[in-house]
């Protein structure tokens, strides 16, 4: 289990949103400094085998790795998971919550020359944007051969009174501003969750959508709002009170959201912004000071924002959650109530809530509930199965044979454009410090590596400098990467949610795609039977080993409903009391 969350910023010091998850395969031994604060010194004591997970509480000091004091004097950081400890903003002790990260606070003091920390620190400011037309409309996954069997996938709509849908771009009614950025974007036709999203987005109703991945949804919603805030009068276009707030859990998300926005902006005024972490707080906040109509942000810095009072919502039109299954379970749900309750957000009678994503299972639609006003539901195909484009392909292969396989594996084909997923950070640089000795040259994306890094690594694979991408399952979420010809989960995810998003990243569009997976028995039992439900319903071949491979724990997948492929509504009626779901810790970069 790995994963880093979303860090925040300035030029003087950091405070962390959520904790710094360490490789659980990796020994804890983690060095750390003697802690400074006005009482006394005290260091931290660190759990000898717990990789990171727990820490005992230094006492005005900075504790281990896992309970971290105060930064030059800055308040504690709460222990990561089981009885964890904080401190105040002086850096006295007190007893953290017993949950995953337990509870902090980010003091006032500066200084981070007596911390040492996990990873360098880089005050990292990211290029400009670029406004080469070409580039800008350029950058997308143009259809493919398969993409006319959209129009025989089923959609099923629910709540009260939707409006019809519409069979082209033409009849959406959209303003011509919009519909000149759809057609240099090369759209001719509307994908399903565009045909019935539109017009509902366009009538001012709340929504959650749950389509396949790779079916076009950032468009479906993009397009009716840009198209409203183009209709109304004496806009502030030097606000920095944005219009529109999309929340997305990556870094790297966030910033493909920011480009396509940008693009369906694209020779009108609005201003579209970007705030995630990693980078200079100053330069995001200084770019927004000449104006934000739309502001697409990671939760961990749109939060820091809002502390600091650079951030309000008083002109709030639309919020939407993209990837809302993530954004709704234990890991940001916090957060995002911190965003909908904030004093100048309006309430969800006035303004317009929209959630897509390509799950939406039941605990989390009951949550959703708690956003939504009168919304409508819009599910289309198989809710939570895999893209029929994709050709999925399951060896069983043990550990320690697996790195051999993808060797053979690339060997047989041209391995450009292959995105290869590993479940630990310290594996990802291994296993491409490993090919890139061989004949191919690979990159790495994790949690671990600089902002820079990772935009760096990003743009290598997709400009085609680099063959081969290993990445842990932050690359999962949405990613709208072109060119990627062939999936390899290396290591398989724990859940076949992650799953159906890892293969996801090809076959888009219409587009012919390719999966692989290594399957080990002793390691991936528990997801057998939802390998064998998403191999049948797409259609696909069926290994002995995995039919007959009696899988434990499995058989949370049974078709569309477990992923939400219905409107809870249907059955008992929305609730509003749900609590958040359990999920691993996600990586937030």
């Amino acid at each position: 289990m790995s994963g880093e969350w979303e860090e925040t910023g300035d030029d003087q010091g950091l405070s962390f949103d959520k904790p710094n998850y360490t490789d659980v395969t990796e020994s804890a031994n983690n060095d750390f400094d003697n802690g400074t604060s006005n009482e006394n010194n005290g260091n931290g004591f660190y759990e000898d085998t717990s990789g990171g997970y727990d820490s005992a509480p230094s006492y005005g000091g900075r504790g281990g790795r896992g309970g971290r004091g105060g930064r030059g004097g800055r308040g504690g950081r709460g222990g990561r998971g089981r009885g964890g400890g904080g401190g105040d903003r002086n850096g006295n002790y007190r007893n953290g919550d017993d949950t995953e990260g337990g509870e902090h606070y980010s003091g006032n003091d500066p200084g981070m020359d007596q911390v040492k920390t996990d990873k360098p620190r880089e005050v990292y400011i990211p290029p400009l944007p670029t406004e080469n037309e070409a580039e800008i409309f350029g950058s997308g996954i143009s259809s493919g051969i398969n993409f006319d069997n959209f129009d025989d996938i089923e959609v099923r709509v629910s709540g009260e009174n939707p409006p019809a849908h519409v069979e082209s771009f033409d009849s959406a009614g959209l303003r011509e501003e919009v519909m000149v950025n759809v057609r240099k974007s090369g759209y001719t036709k509307p994908t399903p969750i565009q045909r019935y999203a539109m017009p509902i987005v366009m009538e001012g109703r709340d929504l959650m959508a749950c389509a396949q991945t790779g079916s076009g949804k950032t468009a479906a919603f993009m397009l009716p709002m840009i198209h409203h805030l183009l209709s109304i009068e004496g806009m502030d276009f030097y606000s920095r009170a944005p219009y529109i707030v999309i929340v997305a859990p990556t870094r790297e998300l966030a910033i493909q959201i920011h480009d396509e926005a940008r693009k369906f902006a694209h020779g009108t005024k609005l201003k579209v912004c970007v705030s995630y972490g990693g980078t200079a707080v100053y330069h995001q906040l200084q770019t927004m000071n000449t104006g934000c109509q739309i502001l697409v942000a990671t939760p961990g810095r749109l939060i820091d924002f809002m502390n600091r009072g650079a951030v309000t919502f008083e002109n709030v039109k639309f919020v939407v959650l993209d990837e809302a299954d993530r954004m709704l379970d234990m890991g940001f749900l916090p957060s995002i109530e911190q965003v909908m309750a904030h004093q100048t957000m309006a309430s969800k009678e006035n303004r317009q809530t929209l959630m897509f994503s390509a799950t939406f299972p039941s605990e989390i639609q009951e949550l959703a509930g708690r956003f939504l006003n009168n919304y409508i539901c819009v599910f289309v195909g198989i809710v939570g199965g895999a893209c029929n484009d994709v050709d999925q392909v399951i060896f069983q292969v043990e550990k320690f044979k697996k790195r051999k396989k993808l060797e053979e594996i690339l060997n047989e084909s041209n391995p450009k454009g292959t995105l290869v997923f590993v479940e630990t950070k310290r594996n990802a640089d291994f296993l491409a410090s490993f090919m890139s000795e061989t004949k191919f040259p690979t990159t790495s994306i994790h949690g671990d590596r600089l902002q820079r890094e990772r935009e760096m690594a990003l743009n290598d694979f997709k400009s085609g400098r680099m063959d081969v991408l290993i990445a842990t399952s932050v690359a999962a979420r949405g990613l709208d990467i072109k060119n990627v010809s062939h999936v390899i989960n290396y290591d398989l995810p724990k859940g076949i949610d992650d799953y159906v998003h890892r293969i996801g990243r090809t076959g888009r569009v219409g587009n012919k795609g390719r999966a692989t997976s290594f399957y080990d028995p002793e390691a991936d039992a528990s997801i057998a039977n939802d390998l064998v439900k998403i191999l049948t319903q797409a259609g696909q071949q069926v290994p002995d080993f995995l039919s007959g491979s009696g899988g434990y724990g499995g058989g949370s997948f049974n078709g569309s409903s477990s992923f939400g492929g219905r409107d809870i509504r249907d059955s008992y009626g929305s609730r509003v009391d749900a609590q958040p779901v359990q999920q691993e810790p996600e990586e937030e970069w």
